[in-house]
């Protein structure tokens, strides 16, 4: 199983706040049992919305060398480096 990303964490997290308030509201609820089912049924909600968001998906990277594409004829050069200021200082 794969970690939650972070767009199943808010959407999730959102879902339970939105969906307990919403019961909360609709509902009436004012006692102890009421409240606890409600924030339940809330939680419940949110954790399947986050668990049936499909994931993202993130390229596999491998350890072999990849061949170079058909078509990328340009030559990559190195930058020159450049020093710290050493070689521009003038005098002794």
């Amino acid at each position: 199983m794969q970690r939650p990303n972070a767009a199943q964490y808010a959407y999730g997290s959102a879902v339970v706040v939105l969906a307990t308030a919403a019961l909360l509201l609709l509902t009436g609820a004012t006692g102890p049992p009421g409240i606890a089912a409600a924030c339940v049924a809330g939680l419940l909600l949110g954790v399947l919305v986050a668990v049936t968001m499909p994931a993202g998906t993130r390229p596999v990277k491998t350890s072999g060398a990849t061949a170079p594409r058909a078509g990328n004829e340009a030559v990559r050069v190195p930058a020159a480096q450049v020093g710290a200021g050493a070689d521009t200082r003038t005098g002794p």
